[in-house]
């Protein structure tokens, strides 16, 4: 086998674009080592915020509101990792307050509670961020948090409303003459086999 200047030539072509892949693979690899990983930020993955109060810990926080001049139903849950009870008071606008009260290293869901955490007005309409002062009993800790208010645009919210879900029309099947239903609301069409 006889090499020839135009082999040598074209083995160092080969070579320059093999050194020019291999430093972009580099290049592209090292993006993970440079850049911060999305995954090891912790963030609030819903519509609500969180906040840390002393031994408190509050998570997926917002307001339900008809709206600003309205009042509110905080929803949510509250964490309290000490080893005593504690109560939580949530200061808004106006001098709209509420009180929650959670035990010792346990938790309150604020969203199935029969106790609604209500502020006499949410102030702030929907879409916005209003300052709620949280103040903690154990350790007298508080901090001002944005908690973000929404209505009841989005069904999931409709039923945490303070007073209900707004009026609707009423559907052809509520507006039923007695003469179209039984005495008990059932059909007055006979059941088959009866």
């Amino acid at each position: 086998m006889r090499f020839t200047a135009t082999n040598r030539g074209q083995s160092g072509k080969m070579a320059m674009a093999a050194a020019a892949l291999s430093i972009g693979l580099l290049a592209l690899t090292g993006c993970g080592y440079v850049n911060a990983q999305q995954t090891s930020h912790q963030y609030a993955a819903s519509d609500g915020t969180r906040a840390d109060v002393g031994p408190v810990q509050l998570r997926n926080m917002l307001i339900v509101s008809a709206g600003e001049q309205q009042p509110g139903r905080v929803i949510g849950a509250v964490y309290n990792s000490s080893s005593n009870d504690v109560k939580v008071t949530l200061k808004g606008a106006e001098g709209a307050q509420t009180e929650i009260p959670v035990k010792k290293n346990s938790y309150t869901l604020l969203n199935q509670s029969t106790d609604a955490a209500i502020l006499s007005t949410s102030g702030g309409k929907a879409g916005s961020l209003v300052d709620v002062q949280v103040t903690e009993s154990g350790t007298n800790v508080n901090k001002t948090v944005k908690v973000p208010v929404v209505d009841g645009t989005l069904k999931e919210y409709v039923a945490y409303l303070p007073g209900g879900a707004p009026s609707e029309s009423p559907t052809p099947s509520q507006t039923a003459t007695p003469a179209e239903t039984g005495t008990h609301g059932e059909s007055a069409t006979p059941a088959e086999g009866h």
